[in-house]
């Protein structure tokens, strides 16, 4: 008989479908956080533990989850790149701790993130995601690799002056480069989707500062509430007009 287990990935199948709409999410946490924390004035430490609660709170829901459920795997995404925005601007300006130190902090922790979960469970694979265990590590995966991405992104863009417009460049470049490494190259497809996975979030931080950000900075001086709700609007059409498959299961 067939193990059921097998049948029980909570996590979308990886497609061009995947990135486009991973892309919307975290360019979405940019401006978001950025709205709630900046706009709103609420400050970096509020809004982190604001949107703090509502991540656990979508994590909760989507281990409870018995399937895979796009609406309710996208919010809890939506709801990593918010707190990561919010928690690496936290670090790198209300601590002091600055883009380099703080990326290469949120580096070393998603390392072990990353090694931990390989050590207890054997795998990284997205299509292991199907138990309440891998499930954790994911999540706690993401969260670090969303964080990271703000600092790193930032780090970039402002304190090494590529700029906002330059940064996407960058970023846009490596994510191909990835890219042409899944097509044209035998190297390790979970490896290479954790470097894609973990690259669209600075794009997406860069992406977001250009929108919001004064002209006199490079940006587009956009409102951040208004991005946002387009990003929102986006995300919902992709999801709501293109199907979505949890990922095939491992053997």
């Amino acid at each position: 008989m067939p193990n059921p287990s097998r049948s029980l990935s909570k996590v979308p199948a990886v497609t061009m479908l995947f990135w486009v709409i991973k892309i919307l999410a975290t360019t979405l946490g940019e401006t978001g956080g950025d709205a709630v924390s900046m706009s709103m004035e609420l400050g970096y430490l509020v809004s982190t533990c604001i949107f703090s609660v509502i991540f656990l709170v979508a994590v909760a829901v989507q281990i409870r989850s018995r399937t895979f459920k796009p609406a309710t795997y996208w919010i809890t995404i939506v709801a990593t790149t918010t707190v990561g925005t919010t928690l690496a601007d936290f670090a790198d300006r209300s601590l002091g701790i600055g883009y380099a130190g703080g990326s290469s902090l949120l580096l070393a922790l998603l390392a072990l993130s990353l090694f931990v979960w390989y050590r207890s469970l054997g795998t990284i694979a997205v299509a292991s995601v199907t138990s309440p265990g891998a499930e954790a590590f994911y999540w706690l995966t993401i969260m670090f690799s969303q964080t990271l991405g703000t600092a790193l992104g930032d780090w970039v863009a402002d304190t090494e002056d590529f700029g906002y417009a330059a940064s996407t460049l960058l970023f846009g470049s490596l994510l191909l480069v990835l890219a042409l490494a899944y097509y044209w190259t035998s190297l390790s497809r979970t490896l290479l989707f954790w470097g894609a996975f973990i690259l669209t979030r600075p794009l997406g931080a860069v992406v977001g500062d250009l929108l919001d950000k004064p002209l006199e900075d490079g940006g587009l001086e956009l409102s951040r509430f208004a991005a946002s709700a387009v990003l929102i609007l986006l995300m919902v059409f992709f999801i709501g007009m293109f199907r979505q498959k949890a990922a095939a299961p491992q053997p």
